[in-house]
C-alpha cells in the first residue's frame, strides 16, 4: 500500500507533486533543510508522547535556527485527516517542516508494521562507525534524515542498524535510535552527542527502579565487558542488542534486564498515549 502524502499549508491540506510507496521512499522528495519527527499511531488516532514529539520539533527547528511556531491543535486535525484518508488503521507517519516554508507541513502517512516478535526475542546485532558523530545531535533534521538513508543502505547483511562514534570512540546513539549498555551493574546511555529520543524519556522514568543509570557513553573499546544492550525509538520501543562488531553479549540472548526493562516500559507507555 503506497504512502499517503499532503502538505498542510495556510490554506489548507493540498496534494504532492510526488508518489511513493514508503516513508523512505518519500524522504527523497523531502528538503534538505528542515526537520522532522516520526512515530506511530495505537488504535488508529492515538500517538505515544504526541506533546513531546511537537516539543522536541519545535526545539529541533531553534537548533537549526528555523522560525517555527506549530498550530497545534490545526496540525492534530490535519494529520487526523490523513490518515482517516490513509485508510489503513494503525500508522507510521513523519511531520517534515521545510526551512524554507516553516508554515508548511509535509504530512507522510504509511501503514504501521509492529516490530517482529522474533526481534524481541532473539535480539539484533549491530556494528559501529567511527567518526560518524552528528552535528548539531539535538536536532532532528532532514540533512541527517538523508545521510542515514545513505548509512542504513550499506549495512552489511544481518545487520538490523549502525552505533554513531565520536572521535574517541563513544558510542553515542543508533542511526535512527537511542543506544544503551548495561556494564558494572549500570545502565549507561549518552546524554551529550546524541538525539533526546521520546523512548529515552521513558527509559529514564522506570530505569531507576531497576538498576542505576548513568548518563554517560560508554566506549567501544568497553564492548567486550559488556553484559547487555538496547537502542529504543519511540515506534519500536526497547529492542535488544546480541551483538556489536561481531562480539557477541552474554549468551547471545536478549538479557534478563532489558527483558524487564521492556516490561516496564511497555506498561509506563499507557499513560503517555494521547489521542489526536
Amino acid at each position: 500500500m503506497p504512502c499517503t502524502i499532503r502538505l498542510l499549508t495556510p490554506d489548507g491540506l493540498q496534494p504532492v507533486p510526488y508518489t511513493a510507496d514508503s516513508l523512505n521512499d518519500a524522504a527523497q522528495y523531502e528538503p534538505q533543510d528542515g526537520v522532522y519527527t516520526v512515530t506511530n499511531t495505537f488504535d488508529t488516532y492515538t500517538v505515544l508522547k504526541l506533546t513531546a514529539h511537537l516539543d522536541r520539533l519545535e526545539d529541533s527547528a531553534r537548533r537549526a535556527s528555523i522560525p517555527l511556531k506549530l498550530d497545534r491543535p490545526r496540525l492534530r486535525a490535519a494529520l487526523r485527516e490523513v490518515i482517516t484518508l490513509a485508510g489503513c488503521g494503525d500508522v507510521r507517519f513523519r511531520i517534515t517542516v521545510p526551512a524554507d516554508q516553516p508554515d508548511h507541513y509535509i504530512l507522510s502517512v504509511e501503514p504501521f508494521k509492529p516490530l517482529a516478535a522474533a526481534i524481541i526475542e532473539n535480539g539484533v546485532r549491530v556494528i559501529t562507525v567511527p567518526d560518524s558523530a552528528r552535528v548539531n545531535a539535538a536536532a532532528k533534521t532532514t540533512g541527517w534524515m538523508h545521510e542515514r538513508q545513505k548509512l542504513e543502505s550499506s549495512l552489511p547483511a544481518g545487520i538490523y542498524t549502525a552505533l554513531l562514534l565520536d572521535e574517541n570512540g563513544q558510542i553515542l546513539e543508533g542511526v535512527s535510535s537511542n543506544f544503551y549498555a548495561i556494564m558494572e551493574d549500570a545502565l549507561w546511555t549518552a546524554d551529550a552527542g546524541a538525539l533526546p529520543g521520546i523512548a529515552l524519556q521513558i527509559v529514564l522514568e522506570v530505569a531507576p527502579d531497576v538498576l542505576p543509570v548513568k548518563r554517560d557513553a560508554v566506549n567501544v573499546s568497553a564492548v567486550p565487558r559488556l553484559a547487555e544492550a538496547f537502542i529504543t525509538s519511540a515506534s519500536r520501543g526497547i529492542v535488544p542488542v546480541i551483538e556489536i562488531d561481531g562480539h557477541t553479549l552474554g549468551d547471545g540472548k536478549p538479557g534478563a534486564l532489558t527483558r524487564q526493562l521492556r516490561e516496564r516500559y511497555t506498561a509506563a507507555m499507557q499513560k503517555y498515549l494521547e489521542t489526536l
